[in-house]
């Protein structure tokens, strides 16, 4: 999904242009979290950019996407850009804390 959402319409509520605007990014990863894993994948990762426009938009983690849109809103930015793009995750296990493993064989 790459998408250029302007949130300054005229006639149009510029909080629900805001509103409709995340529930479309929303509604977008619920249905590629729904598509069937390939062989050999754990979940779907999203890479995700962030910006005003295409040109100045910067790589950002997904959690933190929801937050951005509201504080780009809250400034008064006219318009803002989103790219969420599917990919592979794989699981991997934590490494063993070592200071953790000398304190249990302790007790």
């Amino acid at each position: 999904m790459r998408k250029t959402y302007p949130l300054n319409i005229e006639g149009k509520n510029r909080d629900r242009l805001l509103e409709a605007s995340k529930h479309d990014i929303r509604k977008y990863v619920k249905r590629e979290r729904s598509r069937v894993l390939p062989a050999g994948v754990d979940y779907w990762d999203f890479d995700c950019k962030f910006g005003t426009s295409e040109a100045t938009a910067e790589v950002v983690h997904f959690a933190t996407l929801m937050g951005l849109i509201d504080t780009l809103a809250q400034e008064g930015g006219e318009q803002f850009y989103v790219e969420v793009v599917t990919r592979h995750g794989l699981r991997t296990a934590k490494p063993r804390d070592a200071d953790a493993d000398s304190e249990a064989d302790t007790e």
